[in-house]
């Protein structure tokens, strides 16, 4: 699908790709998509992402939270001492695969200048992480929204900096917003999903 940009192993990407420079081992690259629409645009943003960093050489799990069971946080805190959550539910596995992940990529559409409430409560529920030994450092965000504008994402973007900040290892290494797409599958040919592509390239 996405086979129409440039393949990142064979140099026709800019030499800014730190893999390409630096013969970097492949990385654990996690791509969590929050949109539970069929057909959903920041899905395909993920998906275009996903395919770059495959592309690159990284090995790459893509994870939806649609059909998944994610309850919300209780606030009990248990979690700081045993390093998992005592809701058992789909949450679980995924933290786990954040927690071993060296890169991870959220996509989420922007709902009333905001994150998406599934991409919220998973956060929420990542709470495990904060006193364990997780790998991830560079964390993406990839949003879409039926109105365009740069300013559009702002809100969402601040929210996801707002869990960064409390993991002094990880920091917002990038985003992507792809703006008047408001349909199902409008994203298709959007500029957007050549940038996130791009961007999974050089992770």
């Amino acid at each position: 699908r996405f086979r129409i940009y440039a393949d990142c192993t064979k140099g026709e990407i800019p030499l800014s790709n730190p893999y390409q420079e630096d013969q970097k081992m492949p990385k654990k690259v996690l791509v969590i998509g929050s949109s539970l629409r069929e057909k959903s645009n920041s899905e395909a943003l993920a998906d275009a992402f996903a395919a770059g960093a495959q592309s690159a050489g990284n090995h790459v799990k893509r994870v939806s939270l649609n059909g998944k069971t994610i309850a919300f946080c209780r606030g009990c805190l248990a979690c700081l001492n045993t390093h998992v959550c005592v809701i058992r539910d789909d949450a679980v596995a995924i933290a786990e695969q954040m927690r071993q992940a060296d890169v991870i990529a959220f996509a989420s559409p922007i709902y009333y200048y905001e994150m998406s409430g599934q991409m919220k409560t998973l956060l929420d529920r990542a709470n495990p992480l904060y006193s364990s030994d997780y790998a991830f450092r560079d964390i993406y965000m990839l949003t879409t929204a039926a109105e365009d504008g740069s300013t559009v994402p702002e809100r969402a973007v601040n929210g996801l900096t707002g869990w960064i900040d409390c993991f002094e290892k990880a920091r917002l290494a990038g985003t992507v917003f792809a703006g008047g797409v408001d349909g199902p599958g409008d994203i298709t040919g959007h500029p957007a999903l050549k940038t996130a592509y791009e961007m999974g390239c050089q992770v």
